[in-house]
């Protein structure tokens, strides 16, 4: 499957001189902005990066764990007896964050997400190149993740980063920028989930390597730049 990265930006940023998280969440409204967690805010500084004016793009949205922490602390908070808000709730759910960007850039196109599990960040992508043969002349890639709280012990999988991170990825089907083709093949092993593969990923756009494979248990996935 081959495509194009149009655009592409990932928070915290690779280089200490780049713009403050405040610019890049300075066009959002206070009453939403208050609502968003730091993973929320880690999202938005690389979304806001990636669209244009209008902001109607369709979009996917992939995180192993979401808002775990949130849901953590509210559980914590029924154990001892205390009330939990249905606003709180509402944040603390997997959609959340892509709910919160719907309505940040009123985009009213199709947005997907996705609990992707043992095959990392491939099926971001499969559900992104299905959009674009669908139609879409360009997609919204987004994935991220946070360490995972210390409740929910990882070792020896490889489960958890070890820092936020999040990557936002403008697909298009044709036109400038980095051309790459995806495709898999029955080499197995295990390379971890999204939050491992992300910090690998980004060193794969930003380093002259040409190829990035993850083994997962049932397959492989492989990425290719490619010179046309």
């Amino acid at each position: 499957m081959d495509f194009i990265i149009a655009k592409w930006a990932v928070w915290p940023p690779l280089s200490p001189e780049q713009d403050s998280a405040a610019q890049w969440l300075s066009d959002i409204s206070p009453i939403l902005k208050r609502r968003l967690t730091p993973l929320a805010k880690t999202v938005f500084c690389t979304v806001a990066q990636c669209l244009d004016e209008d902001g109607m793009v369709p979009a996917v949205f992939s995180s192993a764990h979401g808002e775990l922490a949130k849901s953590l602390s509210m559980m914590e908070m029924l154990e001892v007896g205390e009330e939990i808000s249905p606003t709180g709730f509402s944040l603390s759910v997997h959609n959340a964050i892509a709910g919160l960007f719907s309505m940040a850039w009123k985009n009213k196109l199709q947005c997907t997400v996705l609990a992707p599990g043992e095959e990392g960040m491939a099926p971001a992508f499969i559900e992104g190149l299905g959009l674009l043969q669908e139609g879409a002349e360009r997609v919204l890639l987004v994935f991220y993740d946070e360490p995972l709280p210390a409740f929910y012990p990882s070792s020896p999988y490889r489960l958890s980063s070890d820092s936020s991170c999040a990557l936002a990825l403008m697909i298009a089907k044709s036109g400038t920028g980095q051309a790459l083709t995806l495709f898999s093949s029955a080499l197995t092993g295990n390379d971890g989930e999204q939050p491992v593969q992300l910090p690998a990923f980004i060193r794969f756009l930003t380093e002259p390597q040409t190829r990035l494979t993850f083994c997962m248990p049932r397959r492989s996935w492989s990425w290719e730049k490619r010179s046309d």
